[in-house]
């Protein structure tokens, strides 16, 4: 049996935000077990095991809930350089708006403009209410949140760690 999942592909100028592919799972691997990316994600996946079963939930959950993670990939030449999408596990009333970028991605901007593309396409779709959750001490991505026109909205916990709720506007209300 085959099961026909929707995912969107989304351009950017640099950009391509699409449904993972086998090819983009060695970069991802990388990234799930490097403790330095890891930090503020609860902690490096032990294994490639993991790391694919990460990769399956974010495709999965477009299945089960109609929205989920993507991979980042550069439009040249679409290779995957980091991952977006929405994430809402049964405990969370609200979907989280998440990015990570692969090693070597950083600093160039792809965070935040993958990050407003994906806001963009859930807002469209029906979302309007996000938050992103973030580690008190990830400057980088709270610097994402502010430049998306996130709002401080509060503190919660993730995983038994601390975590900073970032509520987002909806596009047209962005300051």
């Amino acid at each position: 049996m085959s099961v026909t999942v929707d995912i969107p592909t989304i351009e950017t100028d640099r950009l391509r935000l699409r449904a993972w592919r086998p090819a983009d799972f060695d970069a991802l691997a990388v990234f799930a077990m490097d403790e330095e990316r890891a930090r503020y994600r609860g902690g490096a996946r032990a294994d490639r095991a993991a790391a694919w079963a990460m990769m399956a939930a974010q495709s999965g959950d477009w299945a089960l809930l109609g929205f989920g993670g993507v991979a980042i990939a550069a439009r040249d030449d679409d290779t995957a350089i980091g991952m977006t999408g929405l994430w809402q596990p049964p405990s969370q009333p609200e979907p989280e708006l998440f990015w990570s970028l692969f090693a070597g991605s950083e600093g160039q901007g792809f965070a935040t403009e993958a990050a407003t593309a994906m806001r963009i396409w859930a807002h469209g779709a029906g979302h309007d209410r996000l938050i992103s959750l973030i580690h008190p001490d990830n400057t980088g991505s709270r610097g994402v949140a502010k430049r998306l026109g996130a709002t401080h909205d509060g503190n919660a916990q993730l995983g038994g760690e601390p975590r900073e709720i970032w509520r987002h506007p909806a596009p047209d209300q962005r300051h």
